[in-house]
């Protein structure tokens, strides 16, 4: 292959991942969707989908192998296509975390939440942001970007922590309250490890435009 066939291929392994990027965005969003909107059909779609973003991940990955493998690219092309792999996987994780919601949705369809869904719905637009946000940065291998974009994992945990201690106290006064109690808690969990996710996306932006892996997920 070519040096000019090679960096066509990179372009459409580039594509793919916008695309998977995307369908992992729209995963989210539609999870914390249909918990807010007590929605089980639109919860079922997300669970539905994730069959494709599996393959979509393997697909990707296939390749960034089969073009490290045969091609012998140069330090930055090795570097973008190690990012790529990186990347692809913590998608992969962050439409699992997905898929974990609209479950949550779904044990809760005949239950009354525990209380007002204010900072979960919060939270979950700080993710989406992150998330957004970190895979621009990888579009435009904007390095500072994706520093920023990281610094918002702070809010993600004072929320999450926030949202911890109230759903606590609620089942420690109303023990009847537990079951729906602990799914909320959870659904909190999952939208912190999105954010993680993102961060870990942000780190592998910087380093393909640097070299260097931050620790940005401290």
């Amino acid at each position: 292959m070519s040096r000019r066939g090679f960096h066509d291929e990179l372009e459409m392994l580039h594509q793919e991942l916008l695309k998977m990027g995307s369908l992992v965005e729209e995963a989210i969003y539609l999870s914390v969707k249909s918990l807010v909107e007590r929605d089980v059909k639109l919860a079922e779609k997300v669970i539905m989908q994730d069959d494709l973003l599996d393959q979509m991940e393997l697909k990707i990955e296939e390749k960034c192998l089969q073009l490290m493998a045969l091609q012998q690219p140069m330090a930055k092309d090795l570097r973008r296509l190690g990012t790529m792999l990186k990347i692809v996987t913590d998608l992969e994780r962050m439409a699992d975390h997905a898929v974990d919601i609209a479950k949550a949705t779904i044990k809760l369809q005949h239950e009354p939440y525990p209380k007002p869904l204010i900072d979960i719905p919060k939270m979950a637009s700080i993710v989406q942001e992150m998330v957004h946000a970190s895979i621009e940065a990888y579009i435009r291998q904007d390095e500072e970007l994706a520093y920023q974009t990281a610094k918002k994992d702070d809010e993600v945990d004072a929320l999450f922590k926030l949202i911890f201690n109230e759903l606590v106290d609620v089942m420690t006064n109303d023990r009847s309250k537990t079951t729906e109690g602990t799914q909320l808690l959870m659904v909190a969990q999952f939208l912190e490890r999105i954010g993680d996710h993102a961060t870990n996306l942000n780190e592998w932006v910087i380093y393909m435009v640097t070299g260097q892996i931050p620790e940005l997920n401290k």
